[in-house]
């Protein structure tokens, strides 16, 4: 490569980092006087958080808002929560997050979510929704000291089908890693990349559905699968739970995002733990 191509190559990949969205949240939630209040709050680049209940009852709800209006290849947030011992916090999102698609980089999303003695965690974002093109990775690692409890959500959509789109090849990475006392209790990682919409058709994948989820309750037993369960005849989609050593899981696939929201309100209700946030039945 010439000097002169060089150098342009170098200024172009300049302009195009200094363009790309960079957004860091951190904050903290302690007990105090007989309800969850916050402790502290950073709040760095496209990131923020509000809570629109602060003065009402004891457990606190957060809202995160992106102002970037969405996500594309480049661009980097990271998420560290930390809920005090005896504090109660309910996270979601004010809107389904966009991934964009991506000319080359990777969207990067790191969050850490950590759980004092006797707390409690429900992290419910609403929606991801990944455009045709995107590159996707993801991390999510949760620490849970002894006695915390935690109710996580998320769910993935491929393309909006109201619109007529479809994710036809992409990279999605997405790893979990959650933690009991410094045990490893959990751990997941899910990759799809390439031609993706031929891989959700095949039917041990997601049989044609574009829309999924994956709901985690610890501590989690049998009765918490039989809550699940017990509404398999209103599903929209297909919906399986199970249960192992304190935890219960449950799976979700539907055909569309509107589908898999309606089925994820009724297992996020059948697992209890967390009043639903506000906006989530809106």
């Amino acid at each position: 490569m010439s000097p002169e191509l060089a150098v342009g190559t170098r200024a172009r990949d300049d302009v195009f980092a200094g363009n790309r969205a960079v957004g860091r949240l951190a904050f903290a939630v302690a007990a105090a006087s007989g309800a969850s209040r916050r402790a502290r709050v950073h709040e760095a680049g496209s990131l923020r958080v509000r809570f629109p209940n602060a003065d009402r009852g004891n457990a606190l709800e957060a809202v995160i808002v992106n102002t970037a209006g969405g996500m594309a290849g480049g661009d980097r947030f990271a998420i560290d929560i930390e809920v005090g011992a005896g504090a109660a916090l309910t996270v979601t999102t004010a809107a389904a997050e966009k991934v964009y698609r991506s000319l080359g980089p990777d969207t990067s999303i790191d969050v850490k979510l950590e759980v004092g003695a006797g707390g409690a965690l429900a992290w419910v974002p609403q929606e991801t929704i990944l455009f045709d093109q995107m590159r996707l990775a993801r991390t999510i690692d949760v620490e849970l000291a002894r006695g915390a409890s935690l109710l996580l959500a998320e769910a993935v959509v491929f393309g909006r089908s109201a619109m007529g789109e479809t994710v036809i090849s992409g990279s999605c990475f997405d790893r979990w890693r959650i933690r009991v006392d410094g045990t490893l209790v959990f751990a997941e990682t899910i990759r799809l990349g390439g031609a993706i919409a031929p891989r959700l058709a095949e039917r041990a994948i997601a049989d044609g559905g574009v829309a999924i989820a994956s709901v985690i309750k610890i501590p989690g037993d049998e009765a918490s699968v039989a809550a699940v369960r017990a509404s398999n005849d209103s599903f929209a989609g297909e919906v399986g739970a199970s249960a192992w050593n304190g935890i219960a899981v449950a799976r979700l696939v539907a055909v569309d995002s509107a589908a898999l929201h309606r089925d994820l309100v009724r297992v996020l209700m059948a697992l209890g733990g967390a009043p639903l946030p506000r906006l989530w039945l809106n």
